[in-house]
Parts: C-alpha cells; sequence; structure tokens
C-alpha cells in the first residue's frame, strides 16, 4: 500500500486536463526515442524536460556510434527509431572502424554538428502529432494501489498518465566538480533534479551514485593544428540509416595528438587537488573511459596519452578535447592544456568537470524495463546505471514500446541475446547488475558474429513492422534484398572456375595463389586476401549487386562455417530460454539451493531457466535442482 505524504493520491493534486497514455521525463537520447516509439504506436505521449533547449543535447563527445555502438543504432533503426536518421542529417565525418577486423567487430561512429542534432530530434518530437513537450522539473510520482497514476512537478501541478517512463540521464542528485568547487547540477549550466530521487527512495528504490565527465572544450582559432595529425573519415562514407538515401552534411575532419612529460608531471603534483583524487568524489567512475588522472595514475609507465580534437559543429569555435577529461581546478587545467604540443595559446571555452549522480539498481527491474516494485512505471538510460547516448537511446525504445504494448495489451516486447546487442544490454542489467557505468562491448555478446551492423534490418525490421514503427513497402524490400543475397550466394557455390592464363595471372597479381584444379566461387572467396570485388571480376556478378548486398554476401560466404557454428550455440541457447518461470514461483520451496542462490532468484525473479542459469553464482547442478521443480510445478506437485 502506497503511504500518504509522499506518495500522493490522484485526488490530493491539481491536474492538467488532459489525461495521457505515457509520460517520459526526460528528453535525452533515451527518452526522445521513448516518447517517439509509443507515440508512433498510438499512444498519447507527454515528454517532460527541464530545459526544452536542451533536447537530444550532446553533453559529452559530440559523436554517434563506435565499436558495439554502432550496432545499437543500427538495431534502434531498424526498429523505427530516430537516432540514425538524425545522426545523418546532422553528421560531419563518417568513419567505419575495426576494418581490419572480421565483421563481428566493425562498426559505425559519425562525428556530429551537436547543436543540428539538437533542433532536428526537437523537431521531430514536436512534428509527432500524439506527442506534447512541455518544460517543467519532475518532483514527485503519483500512485494509487502499487500503479503509478502520474507525476507533480515542482510547483505542485499534476500531470495523468496510465504509465510512466524516467529517462533522467545525469540530473538526479547531480553534483559537478571542478576541482574542490562542487555544484548542485544536472550538467553544466542546468538545473540538478533532488526531490525526485528522494521519492524514488521513498517508494522502496535502492539508488547507488556513478561518476562520469568531460574534457575541456577549446576555441579553435586558438589551436595549431599543423602539430596534430589530421584524421579524414570515410571516402564513401555509408549513410548510418536504412532509410537515408544520401550524405549531404559537409564533412571535415578530427586531429590526432598526444600529452607528454610535461602534462604528465603537472597532473601528478595536482592530484591532491582533483575532485577525484582529493576525496570529493564518492561516485563510482568509467573504468572504460578514464579521466586523465585515472590515466596517469594507472598506467604510470606510460609517456604519453593519445587525445582527439573533435569539432563540436560546422558553425562554432569549440572543440571537444577528447582524452583530456579531468576534475581539475581551472588553475591547473589552463597549464595542463596548453602543455600539450600545439595547444600553447589555446583558449579554454569550458572547463572540463566531473558530474555524480543517483542511478537505480537496474536488478529492481522486469525485462521489459518496468520496475518490479511499481506497476506501469519503466525506467531507461543512465537512471539504470548505463554509460552512453547509444545505450540510453536502446534502453528508450525498448522501455517506450513496452509501456505501449502494455496498455494497448500487446505481449511485451522481449529479444533475447541472440537477436540483438540491445537485448544482450538489457539481460545484463536487470539479471546482473552494475557496480559501474555499463558500457556495451562486443566482447558482451555471445553471439556477435550473427549480431552485426549490415544485417539488423533482417534481424529486427519485421517486429519492428509488427509494432507499426516499419512500413509494409520498407520490409518488402529489406526481404527482395536478402532473396538478392541468397541467389547470389547460391550462384557463388554453384559456379565453377577453371585455371587459365587469365585467372592465374589476376589472382597472383591480387596477392592469392594461382589455381591447379578446377575451384568453385566460394572457395577462391574464403581465400583471406580475396573479396567479393575479386571473383566479380573473375567470373562478373549476377545481375546488378550493390555495395550492401555484396558485402553481405561476402560475409555469409568467409564466415559460412562460424556461422553455422553459433547458429547451433544459438539452439541449445534457445533450449533454455523456452523454459519459462511462472512469477509466482516460490525458491524458498526449492531443497537443494544454498540460500545466496534462492536470495538471489527470490530477488532476480528470473522469466526463464535460460535467465536464472546467467545469474552470478548460479551453478549447472542448481539449474538442473530448478528444471526438476518446474517439471513438478507444471503436474500441480511442486512450489
Amino acid at each position: 500500500m502506497l503511504t500518504k505524504g509522499y506518495l500522493h493520491t490522484r485526488n490530493e493534486v491539481s491536474y492538467y486536463p488532459k489525461k495521457y497514455d505515457i509520460i517520459v521525463v526526460g528528453a535525452g537520447h533515451a527518452g526522445c526515442e521513448a516518447a517517439l516509439a509509443a507515440a508512433r504506436m498510438g499512444c498519447s505521449v507527454l515528454i517532460m524536460t527541464i530545459d526544452l533547449d536542451g533536447i537530444a543535447k550532446m553533453p559529452c563527445s559530440p559523436s554517434i556510434g563506435g565499436v558495439a555502438k554502432g550496432q545499437l543504432v543500427k538495431e534502434i533503426d531498424a526498429l523505427g527509431g530516430e537516432m540514425a536518421k538524425i545522426t545523418d542529417k546532422t553528421a560531419i565525418q563518417y568513419r567505419t572502424l575495426n576494418t581490419k577486423k572480421g565483421p563481428a567487430v566493425q562498426s559505425s561512429r559519425t562525428q556530429n554538428d551537436k547543436i543540428r542534432y539538437h533542433i532536428a530530434m526537437k523537431e521531430a518530437l514536436e512534428k509527432e502529432p500524439n506527442v506534447d513537450i512541455k518544460q517543467a522539473m519532475v518532483e514527485r510520482l503519483v500512485g494509487e494501489n502499487n500503479h503509478v497514476v502520474g507525476i507533480e512537478d515542482q510547483t505542485g501541478f499534476g500531470y495523468q498518465a496510465e504509465a510512466l517512463i524516467l529517462a533522467t540521464g545525469t540530473f538526479l542528485s547531480g553534483l559537478m566538480h571542478i576541482g574542490f568547487t562542487s555544484i548542485m547540477a544536472g550538467r553544466a549550466g542546468e538545473f540538478a533534479s533532488y526531490a525526485l530521487p528522494e521519492n524514488l527512495k521513498k517508494w522502496g528504490f535502492n539508488l547507488g551514485r556513478m561518476k562520469t565527465g568531460t574534457p575541456a572544450r577549446l576555441k579553435k582559432s586558438t589551436i595549431d593544428f599543423t602539430r596534430f595529425d589530421r584524421q579524414e573519415g570515410d571516402e564513401n562514407p555509408r549513410p548510418f540509416s536504412l532509410f537515408t538515401k544520401e550524405i549531404s552534411a559537409t564533412q571535415v575532419p578530427c586531429y590526432i595528438g598526444h600529452t607528454n612529460k610535461k602534462s604528465h608531471q603537472i597532473v601528478r603534483e595536482n592530484l591532491g587537488r582533483s575532485a577525484l583524487y582529493g576525496g570529493k568524489i564518492t561516485g563510482v567512475p568509467a573504468r572504460y573511459c578514464p579521466s586523465i588522472e585515472d590515466k596517469i595514475v594507472r598506467f604510470s609507465d606510460r609517456d604519453k596519452h593519445q587525445i582527439i580534437l573533435e569539432p563540436e559543429g560546422i558553425d562554432t569555435q569549440e572543440i571537444y578535447a577528447s582524452g583530456l577529461g579531468n576534475s581539475l581546478p581551472m588553475d591547473v587545467q589552463i597549464p595542463f592544456v596548453r602543455s600539450v604540443d600545439g595547444l600553447e595559446e589555446a583558449e579554454i571555452m569550458r572547463p572540463a568537470y566531473a558530474i555524480e549522480y543517483d542511478y537505480v539498481d537496474p536488478m529492481q527491474l522486469l525485462p521489459t524495463l518496468e520496475t518490479k516494485l511499481i506497476k506501469g512505471l519503466y525506467m531507461a538510460g543512465q537512471i539504470n546505471g548505463t554509460s552512453g547516448y547509444e545505450e540510453a537511446a536502446a534502453q528508450g525504445i525498448w522501455a517506450g514500446i513496452n509501456a505501449a504494448s502494455k496498455i494497448q495489451g500487446r505481449p511485451p516486447f522481449l529479444l533475447d541475446r541472440s537477436e540483438a546487442y540491445m537485448a544482450v544490454m538489457v539481460d545484463d542489467l536487470v539479471t546482473r547488475g552494475t557496480e559501474e557505468p555499463y558500457r556495451m562491448f562486443t566482447s558482451r555478446a555471445e553471439y556477435r558474429l550473427l549480431l552485426r551492423e549490415d544485417n539488423a534490418g533482417r534481424r529486427l525490421m519485421e517486429k519492428g513492422n509488427e509494432l507499426g514503427l516499419i512500413d509494409d513497402e520498407t520490409v518488402r524490400q529489406m526481404k527482395e534484398r536478402q532473396k538478392e543475397v541468397s541467389a547470389e550466394v547460391h550462384r557463388i557455390k554453384n559456379t565453377v572456375i577453371t585455371p587459365s592464363n587469365r585467372v592465374n595471372e589476376y589472382l597472383v597479381k591480387a596477392g592469392s595463389r594461382p589455381l591447379k584444379n578446377a575451384a568453385t566461387l566460394d572457395q577462391i572467396l574464403k581465400r583471406p586476401e580475396l573479396g567479393y570485388r575479386h571473383i566479380a571480376t573473375l567470373h562478373g556478378q549476377h545481375e546488378k549487386i550493390d555495395e550492401g548486398t555484396a558485402h553481405q554476401v561476402e560475409i555469409e560466404i568467409k564466415y559460412e562455417g562460424y556461422i553455422e557454428r553459433q547458429l547451433r550455440d544459438v539452439e541449445k541457447f534457445k533450449n533454455q530460454e523456452r523454459i519459462k518461470i511462472p512469477p509466482g514461483f516460490d525458491y524458498t520451496k526449492v531443497h537443494g539451493l544454498s540460500n545466496e542462490l534462492r536470495g538471489k532468484l527470490s530477488s532476480t525473479r528470473p522469466i526463464s531457466l535460460g535467465q536464472a542459469s546467467r545469474i552470478p553464482g548460479m551453478t549447472p547442478a542448481a539449474i538442473s535442482i530448478i528444471m526438476i521443480y518446474l517439471k513438478k510445478h507444471e503436474s500441480g506437485q511442486g512450489p
């Protein structure tokens, strides 16, 4: 039962006359995707933000994508999300990462004009007929009978809805640090939310504390770029979104440099004045995105660390100094920045800072991202302990789809770890939790060869169509492309090349060995040094195959054995996922389980035997015991 005083009931609050299906609190990357997905599924949505000028802001790196993150963006796009489309409208550099490695770890990354990104996403929200946008700070949740029914803002005014999605980013009890100066803020120059996290604690949620940060922004005209290595984007960039026909934005370079011994000495001499090392920060930092203080302390044998100067947009002088993030006072930041070759005269336009914020333990969530404590309440993004725009956006569309599905009486939207990177992330969070800012990596996905960027549409587009987020014609075109891939793979496997002077001269010129006996084209294509373009030259190609189709054909043939092996592994994995555990299953009555495992199972409440197997500390013996009791439960003999 909800207690009066901190959980107001409906009749204690003055309400806006319009009642919504869903309220989304926060308009960052998670909130925007959640609102758009739910609205496009037919729900009336109110998205609330502390600042309308902060919608889809890029407060850290002005970039989208990266290793594993690019896969998330492609998956959002394939389901009908917005991030990839906005990326293509505002990208000022495209790069494909890990091109010398296998397709499982190749990812797209863009530099983006951050102001244009914000404007384009705000426009998308404003044009969506089922979305209302309001500027207000949400302070309390309103509930009845363990179900959320609305919110109350800082003025005491309320808004009603059947479901609520919290996508609050770094704003819960946000505290910025520049040296020993601490500022109550969600981001630089923006208010933090202190009443809402206290309200969540009263609901019974366990909150933790995390830390992230951002480097200084430097004035472009004060940098000597001749002292840096110029880094161009891809010569023939491919759009991020499946729906983008051409790239029109101006493309610009980035610049790579390094810190030096003098830079490191300045930091070492002032570690005691750093918020991080001076004891001001209690939140857990991101291990995979360390501050310069962390780098110098943890990697003391290195005399330099990489810096990338990234433009924040076409019409601004601001340069994002990636690699120089810190929590040092300004009188140290200035000489530190200017110790770098090429930055001797650099002017700091915005200082580097660290920020602490509250997050909710994600193990308090169901796989739909609805909370276990309160029905109708969903959470997405950094409130769940994650880090990154892409991770947030993926959770946003997941939560938005599930909130809309529940309201509309649809089945829950649940993907498994063999279907999408976003499913890997959600499963990791709700099953294992996180004690540091969670970041997506290709190594987290067991079936990453099946979860490539190039096949995101094939994996997820039909699911987006079933939800009403992808139109029928787009799905038809995707299926036609897949038919082309299958037809070309079949042709290549059944086309024989015989040795000849022309063939062998070409193979030797391409760095490959000559043919001694007749061979099928797929046998030739499986040679590591050869690609689709080589066999197309040798024997031509079937009709007109575009670059994307050719890329998929090459992957399917070159990695055929590995793909087949992963598909066999997936079938074994799905066998456990198919064994569902009833919501009310009583683990205290399962004999043979340790008290520790009983506690973890009762807390996590796994929905399948597969999810149970991934709980930390779970053993094969315990899984066998649970399986036996599940069979008894089905027959009416068990708990």
